[in-house]
């Protein structure tokens, strides 16, 4: 662990006014408590042998496609402009994001470009450092982080912070059909897990594993990046922040975890840029584009990553690094001016 920045009172011209009503509260205190308790109650079950194969593909299937739309779209899609996509795929994506249950596709770019902006310092929706630095501040600074902040931040302006998607009318449409995406995720596995077993089992325990599972297993890693990944884990990349990278959350979180790359060069569409670091993420742009479904991937450029290196010596461990210094040494000098 190490000690925070120092904190910088931000510019007051851009307020967020906007508080969450008394009856959204108690939603989204429903679906923080709710989930978790079921993650509990899933050892006695599955000890119980009320687990099958199709709830283990159903928690899978549905875990994957709604943190990968979490991870490929609302954040480094549309939230950084990570890549290109047509329409078809932009829909998909902005979807499967919603169907994650982190809130409309509006709010959610609108609150993580307000974090980049104001990362780790005041004014960021959900630093874990806002309270100090003692132990105990940092504790309650990673419940505060970690899902504290829904309760107490104001909403961040969508004006301010997301107003080309709110000026999308695809996406603009998908925001305000949220509260359907939210019912259609919710029974869907249910569902199918009795569709497939022909039994009202089936579609009880589809929906405690491949909604309420699921539900809690997506949100606490997405939001695990909020809290650990700025105390714990390693900085290798100099940043203005706190931002670090957490090697045992890489894989849960699709790539997510290697969040100190990822405020150095936020528009990056792999994180995980040294040798060694899984970045699921990153491995399925790069088959999107190379079938053509994306385009424009901002791939990271290993030469200007260097140069962030606490450790010039760790240059090597950089992903296509040899290659960039090949490429620079053999590109021609250009001739000087006469």
């Amino acid at each position: 662990m190490t000690t925070a920045p120092d904190l910088q009172l931000p510019s007051p011209s851009n307020p967020d006014p906007v508080l969450l009503s008394g009856a959204l509260r108690t939603i989204i205190a429903l679906f923080v408590i709710i989930p978790p308790l079921a993650v509990v109650a899933a050892i006695p079950v599955a000890w119980g042998g009320f687990v099958g194969w199709t709830d283990i593909a159903l928690v899978l299937g549905f875990w994957a496609l709604t943190a990968l739309g979490i991870t490929i779209g609302f954040h480094r899609f549309f939230t950084h402009g990570s890549f290109k996509a047509p329409r078809a795929i932009k829909i998909t994506l902005a979807v499967a994001g919603s169907m994650a249950l982190e809130g409309p596709i509006t709010q959610w770019v609108a609150d993580h470009r307000k974090h980049h902006k104001f990362s780790d310092d005041i004014g960021d929706p959900h630093s874990p450092w806002r309270f100090g630095t003692s132990k105990r501040a940092i504790a309650k600074g990673l419940y505060f982080a970690h899902m504290g902040w829904f309760f107490d931040e104001p909403q961040s302006s969508i004006e301010t912070y997301a107003p080309d998607i709110a000026g999308d009318k695809d996406l603009n449409r998908i925001g305000r059909m949220f509260p359907l995406i939210v019912i259609g995720s919710m029974i869907l596995p249910a569902i199918l897990g009795g569709l497939i077993t022909w039994s009202w089992m089936g579609v009880l325990t589809g929906f405690f594993w491949g909604t309420l599972v699921r539900i809690a297993l997506v949100h606490h890693v997405t939001w695990s990046i909020n809290s650990i990944c700025h105390v714990f884990g390693t900085r290798p990349f100099t940043s203005r922040d706190q931002s670090s990278n957490v090697g045992w959350l890489a894989i849960p979180s699709f790539g997510e975890s290697w969040h100190n790359l990822h405020h150095v060069d936020p528009t990056a569409a792999r994180h995980g840029v040294l040798k060694g670091q899984i970045d699921i993420s990153a491995f399925l742009i790069r088959r999107l584009e190379k079938i053509g479904l994306i385009t424009d991937v901002r791939w990271p450029k290993p030469l200007r990553l260097a140069t962030k290196l606490k450790d010039p010596a760790m240059a090597h461990r950089i992903r296509g690094y040899a290659a960039a210094v090949a490429a620079a040494k053999a590109a021609p000098v250009p001739a000087p001016v006469a």
